[in-house]
């Protein structure tokens, strides 16, 4: 299965931690690793660059467009390149990308292709905690009552960006949104065309320094 994967890394202003996370998706064994640099102007490109020789397809776009903009732009390169289906890692560090071994694990061998979301684990019960920023809070609770409000599935984490996107059925999806919105809409457009989501439990990193978010809440919600 690993071998029908592309990890897609969307990246804007993280040159800091990106070269991690490249390191860590480069050793899971995938097809391709692509990293999507959405308009960076902190040298982001230029960390990405340094791993070309190891293989990795760097995809710049000039101006940032936003993460649904360079997640489709990253889907359309894995594609491409031969995967049916793309594992998306942000870039910030949160995730820790071994476990997304785990998120392909989940994926049937045959039939129909669900999308698999990492759940990531304490963002339901530890909502209140001081380790949770409070946009990833309220980022949380309010695109669960989006998705089901939008007669989306029941799920536990509808904001994680830790997921396996099944390529052929996600990219013929008439997505409208190319921000953060874009992982809020898939999630119910794919209910709506019998497109299963499952939920792994992933973990997060929300220590002090780990990551900065560019999640506006109220801008990109509205």
């Amino acid at each position: 299965m690993l071998s029908r994967c592309a990890a897609v890394i969307p990246v804007y202003n993280h040159a800091d931690r990106l070269p991690g996370v490249i390191s860590a998706a480069l050793g899971l064994g995938l097809a391709r690793v692509i990293v999507v640099d959405d308009g960076s102007t902190d040298g982001s490109d230029a960390a990405a660059r340094a791993f070309e020789p190891r293989g990795v397809l760097l995809v710049r776009q000039e101006v940032n467009r936003g993460k649904g903009a360079a997640l489709l732009r990253g889907f359309a390169a894995a594609a491409e390149a031969g995967a049916e289906y793309a594992v998306s890692i942000d870039g910030d560090g949160q995730h820790d990308p071994a476990d997304a071994l785990a998120l392909i694990a989940a994926l049937p061998t045959e039939g129909p292709r669900p999308l698999v979301l990492g759940r990531r684990t304490g963002m339901l019960v530890d909502r209140t905690s001081e380790d949770v920023p409070w946009t990833s809070r309220f980022g949380s609770g309010f695109s669960y009552f989006w998705v089901r409000c939008s007669g989306g599935p029941r799920l536990s984490d509808t904001q994680s960006g830790f997921r396996v996107y099944p390529l052929a059925e996600v990219q013929a999806l008439r997505t409208r949104a190319r921000r953060y919105q874009y992982e809020v809409e898939v999630l119910a457009l794919c209910h709506w065309h019998g497109i299963e989501v499952r939920e792994v439990p992933v973990r997060v990193s929300y220590q002090q320094g780990a990551r900065v978010s560019h999640f506006r809440p109220f801008v990109d919600f509205w």
